[in-house]
């Protein structure tokens, strides 16, 4: 963790929590440090900005890797369905591709 640029995420988020970014950028922060810290910021943007479809990549994957697997597949499923309202191709192929290999992983098991 960058603790100089969470520190200036943190200021941002201050200046205008109202921008999904802040809380998204600061959740990512801290994937690898305190997963569960990062689990409260993307849970905060999923309640409050339900159409920032960048987070649904990040916090299925983390959700996965805590093997909360029914919350992982329900939001890799709602981000699809997200992106492609939006037209979001770029995110729709990511999460379709993060979605299958889930769906490949769960059928090992």
């Amino acid at each position: 963790m960058n603790t100089q640029r969470l520190e200036q995420l943190i200021a941002f988020l201050k200046e205008d929590p109202l921008d999904p970014f802040n809380l998204y950028a600061i959740g990512i922060e801290y994937v690898s440090s305190e997963p569960l810290k990062a689990l409260e910021y993307f849970d905060q943007v999923l309640k409050q900005h339900p159409k920032y479809v960048p987070v649904y990549f990040h916090a299925a994957a983390l959700y996965r890797l805590l093997g909360e697997t029914t919350k992982a597949s329900n939001l890799y499923q709602y981000g699809i369905r997200e992106a492609s309202a939006q037209n979001n191709r770029h995110a729709l192929r990511e999460l379709q591709a993060a979605y299958q290999e889930f769906l490949d992983d769960m059928d090992e098991i």
